[in-house]
């Protein structure tokens, strides 16, 4: 295994666009329907809408950080670049974490719908997996470590051959079942039975967040990726947009196609009756047909979304390891195939651990969608933090509203963050506390040639403040928590402090960005800021 290798760039437009959509089109369109309707009613297609809004200012501000800066793992090299290594170790903890959890809710999510047709891999009259269940998973889990571990050119064509398919199946379910809409349906219980606090739960607990957020993938294998400058943001933008309008038709052809007799006594059990949703309706509806070529889809769609986040999490690793706080072992690229295969190893042992004591899909949705929001949140700050330690920086994709779409975009991101409730926020948020404990306890170890460890810690506050009151707010609040604070006061003062911490951590960044030189001769001139070798202010 070579450790001098680089990463081969052989990605296009029409692959990085398959990536993106691919990765956000999973698993979340064979269950979020169902889970949605239950939490929000006929209004869910509201929260499909409000997330896409969300993933896409989020998705504007990667294209400017992706095309200017191509990183392989750049979610967990940008904090680096912007505010020191400290952030980056904290940020890329939470990474690994989502990114991880989210293969093996895929692989949890086709074996599920497999089990329609081999009753033996779950349990009877649950969606938990049998130890059968649990061996198929595990072999799902090694196919996508194989694909991934012999070279990118495989994982891409494997890749768009799946998406086509992917594609395929949702467009003829929409298609199909609107011929079946029933416009009473959509006023059943009223329009919004669950009120306000059923759309925004929905985008966190129903799966809406979980469903999109399929950008970091482009941008994880940006430094592979042919003109990253341009195909990059086209790819990001692409992505989304196409997304939010196939998971809105697909919302709105859930509930308007049930039988209307089924939801007489009320939204909050469509989930119990529909546990496969699309594939349940096809057969109430008669269309045993349909219902195959969804459980189809259900194994392969999933499968290609998990096959994408082991990539995607591999150059994650990397790019950690990069951050010389992860083993420097997972900093190496196998010089013949481009592949980083030690990463690719702990992502695949990662993901078993996920499938472990045998979780189902919902036991994972929450905690997934607030950690991959978690991590995708300091983006904004990084981009922002970039206009002041790195003005010369060639931005080819300039967001010329940055000023607007900076705050707002983490706003949003950390009111999604709250709506997955108290309990998931208590130990996600909690985790990262002790890691922050735990770096500066090893003070003598961590990497302070380039920056040193008051710099670091003094660039880091504002994410130790806004980790702690989002704890209590959320302690107090109105999702999970004691209730003190109620709606929308609470969600007003999530919005307060997610300004107060946006503008903290643009003001704390370093007083020079750093970039890795030799990421910057493999992957093109693309900055103009010298790295800098000691920040002791």
């Amino acid at each position: 295994m070579g450790s001098q290798g680089r990463f081969k760039k052989e990605l296009s437009l029409s692959d990085l666009t398959f990536i993106g959509f691919g990765a956000i089109f999973g698993s979340g369109w064979l269950f979020a329907a169902s889970q949605v309707a239950s939490i929000a009613g006929p209004s869910g297609w509201i929260s499909w809408v409000a997330g896409g809004f969300a993933v896409i200012l989020l998705g504007l501000v990667y294209a400017e950080l992706g095309a200017a800066v191509p990183r392989a793992g750049g979610i967990v090299r940008y904090p680096v670049y912007s505010h020191g290594p400290l952030m980056g170790y904290l940020i890329g903890f939470i990474t690994l974490i989502a990114f991880s959890s989210l293969i093996a809710i895929e692989v949890e999510a086709a074996r599920q719908y497999a089990a329609s047709w081999w009753p033996a891999l779950s349990k009877e009259h649950s969606s938990l997996p049998t130890v059968l269940g649990w061996f198929v998973q595990l072999a799902l889990l090694a196919v996508f470590f194989l694909l991934n571990y012999w070279s990118v050119k495989t994982f891409a064509k494997t890749n768009t051959i799946i998406t086509i398919f992917k594609f395929f199946v949702p467009a003829l379910t929409i298609i199909v079942l609107l011929t079946q809409i029933k416009s009473v349906n959509f006023s059943v219980e009223n329009f919004a039975p669950f009120g306000l606090t059923g759309i925004e739960g929905a985008i966190s607990t129903g799966g809406v967040i979980f469903a999109y957020l399929g950008l970091q993938p482009i941008v994880s294998v940006a430094s592979e990726a042919k003109n990253p400058q341009k195909t990059v943001p086209i790819a990001l933008i692409l992505s989304v947009v196409l997304s939010t309008i196939v998971y809105v038709l697909l919302q709105i052809v859930f509930v308007g196609s049930i039988p209307t007799d089924m939801i007489s006594g009320g939204w909050g059990q469509v989930n119990e009756q529909f546990n496969l949703p699309f594939k349940d309706i096809a057969v109430v509806l008669g269309m045993g047909w349909l219902a195959v070529f969804i459980v189809i889809d259900a194994i392969i769609s999933p499968s290609g979304t998990g096959n994408i986040y082991m990539s995607s999490t591999s150059r994650v690793v990397y790019g950690w390891a990069r951050n010389r706080t992860l083993f420097k072992i997972f900093a190496r690229v196998d010089d013949k195939t481009g592949i980083p295969r030690p990463s690719l190893w702990l992502t695949f042992l990662m993901s078993v651990f996920w499938t472990l004591p045998f979780p189902s899909w919902s036991a994972l949705i929450s905690v997934v969608s607030a950690a991959l929001v978690l991590s995708y949140a300091v983006a904004p700050i990084s981009a922002g933090a970039f206009r002041r330690n790195a003005p010369d920086l060639q931005r080819p994709f300039h967001l010329k509203a940055m000023g607007i779409i900076g705050p707002l975009s983490f706003i949003v991101a950390s009111l999604i963050v709250y709506w997955s409730g108290w309990r998931t926020i208590s130990w996600l948020l909690g985790s990262q506390l002790v890691m922050f404990v735990i770096y500066l306890f090893f003070k003598k170890v961590v990497p302070t040639d380039q920056v040193s460890l008051a710099q670091q810690v003094k660039s880091s506050w504002w994410l130790v403040f806004y980790y702690v009151m989002m704890m209590a707010i959320s302690y107090l609040g109105s999702f999970g928590g004691s209730g003190v604070l109620e709606n929308p006061l609470d969600m007003v003062i999530v919005a307060f402090t997610a300004l107060i911490t946006y503008y903290w951590g643009v003001f704390t960044c370093l007083p020079k960005a750093i970039f890795d030189d030799d990421d910057i001769e493999a992957t093109g001139p693309v900055v103009s800021v010298k790295t800098v070798h000691s920040i002791d202010q």
